[in-house]
Parts: C-alpha cells; sequence; structure tokens
C-alpha cells in the first residue's frame, strides 16, 4: 500500500531555507521515480522537481532552478527537496509523488501525498 507523508513545510522568511521530506508510511516503497509538484492560490499544479530513483537522474523547474535540490533513496523510497534563497512566489502546497512515468522532462506519477504547505514571508 501506497501512502506518502510529507514533511519539513512551514512559514519562513524570504532568502531562508526549508527541506521537505516524503515517505511511504505504508512501509518500503519501491519507486523509479519521485518527485515534487506545487500548487498557488488560483494558479494550476506545477511540476518542481523529479528525480529518477535508477540512475539518480533529476529534471528541475526553470524557476526554481539554481536554488532547489532533489535527492532520492532507491532502497528506502523516500525523497527530499532542499529548498534554498526561497521567495515570496515560492508560497505553494507542495505535493510528494511516485511511481509513474519520468520521461523528457516531464513526470506522470501514480501516487500523490496529502500536501504540505509552503509559505514564504517578505
Amino acid at each position: 500500500q501506497v501512502h506518502l507523508v510529507e514533511s519539513g513545510g512551514g512559514l519562513v522568511q524570504a532568502g531562508g531555507s526549508l527541506r521537505l521530506s516524503c515517505a511511504n508510511s505504508g512501509g518500503t516503497f519501491v519507486s523509479w521515480a519521485m518527485g515534487w509538484f506545487r500548487q498557488a492560490p488560483g494558479k494550476e499544479r506545477e511540476l518542481v522537481a523529479v528525480v529518477s530513483l535508477s540512475d539518480g537522474d533529476t529534471d528541475i523547474a526553470d524557476s526554481v532552478k539554481g536554488r532547489f535540490t532533489i535527492s532520492g533513496d532507491s532502497a528506502k523510497g523516500t525523497v527530499q527537496l532542499q529548498m534554498n534563497s526561497l521567495k515570496p512566489e515560492d508560497t505553494a502546497v507542495y505535493y510528494c509523488a511516485a511511481g509513474g512515468t519520468h520521461y523528457a522532462g516531464s513526470y506522470s506519477p501514480d501516487f500523490w501525498g496529502q500536501g504540505i504547505q509552503v509559505t514564504v514571508s517578505t
């Protein structure tokens, strides 16, 4: 059973850092790809970053490139998102995702977490 649980969100001032983590509370989960999406109020959900757990290949959205880093553990089925130099426009609900298809910069996951709020104040 796959039940993704995110942690590490919260409120931070602009320029600060947060580290999001995601794990499957249903036990060890082997996934070939895991990633993070976000959705800001009034906007569509967008892909932030995805990592292929087989070879470590990553895709990072242009809006966060150079500030965010994604890493994953294929044995544990976990994924982290290190967010540095946060901006107010990074404020959103962040969703962990797993499984599915990661190809040519796009990601269509099979499983979703419930989401966690990240708020960046000015």
